[in-house]
């Protein structure tokens, strides 16, 4: 018995670990191909959809993504901003499957949030943020933040048409791992007794029949009581 389980706990840790590492990849592999393309990112969604479907291995993978960009561009005060915002995306979203959260346009709409924050999280930074030099600092940041106003409008722009397309497909192709792999957020509201919708209608269901039920044990006891009757008034 300790043998087998010991083996199960190893291949969840396996799937776990290796699903990590796909979704860093994946974040990796989306953000190199769409650099060709200007202001446009890929990397919010699948922020997003690892720590709406991954849980904390979502967080992970976000962390291991800021490393790999680290580790090939060298530091720079971007490394700041992206190791506060990725794991912060991944985290919220994480939380809203903790939550329940399905309606898409809730979700898109915390997307938009998250990617405006991005904009004016990189301006302080980029401004000083963390360097103690505060001398005529809002003015700064606003001069960064307007110089890259366009930047930061195309990115909110395309999660607002992303989002609503493509996270419910992705999360429907993720979340089957995820639950074998015992990852999944939803899968541990769902155990930790929050019903899910389908299962308020099973429960409505079954209810439902154990009154018809009842209905119909009701009915058969009165033609039993009517036929004692009948046949006690034969006798007599």
């Amino acid at each position: 018995m300790k043998k087998e389980k010991i083996s199960r706990g190893g291949r969840l840790a396996a799937k776990r670990i290796a699903l990590t590492a796909l979704a860093a990849a994946t974040i990796e592999a989306v953000k190199f191909a769409l650099n060709a393309v200007p202001n446009v990112e890929g990397v919010t969604l699948l922020s997003a959809v690892y720590g709406y479907c991954l849980g904390a291995g979502g967080v992970v993978a976000a962390l291991v993504f800021c490393a790999i960009e680290t580790a090939i561009f060298g530091l720079g005060p971007w490394v700041i901003s992206y190791f506060i915002h990725w794991p912060c995306v991944a985290l919220v979203f994480m939380l809203l499957a903790r939550l329940g959260v399905k309606n898409r346009w809730l979700i898109t709409l915390v997307a938009a949030v998250m990617t405006t924050l991005f904009g004016v999280q990189t301006s302080l930074v980029d401004t000083g943020l963390f360097s103690g030099f505060f001398d005529r600092f809002w003015q700064r940041f606003a001069i960064i933040y307007v110089r890259g106003g366009v930047f930061y409008a195309v990115q909110i722009i395309c999660n607002l048409v992303v989002f609503p397309l493509l996270f419910v497909p992705l999360s429907k192709v993720i979340l089957p791992a995820a639950k074998r792999a015992g990852m999944c957020p939803l899968a541990e509201r769902q155990k930790a007794g929050a019903p899910l919708e389908s299962e308020e209608k099973v429960e409505s269901a079954a209810g439902a029949n154990v009154i018809f039920k009842s209905g119909e044990d009701a009915i058969e006891a009165e033609k039993e009581d009517g036929k004692g009757v009948d046949n006690r008034s034969e006798n007599s």
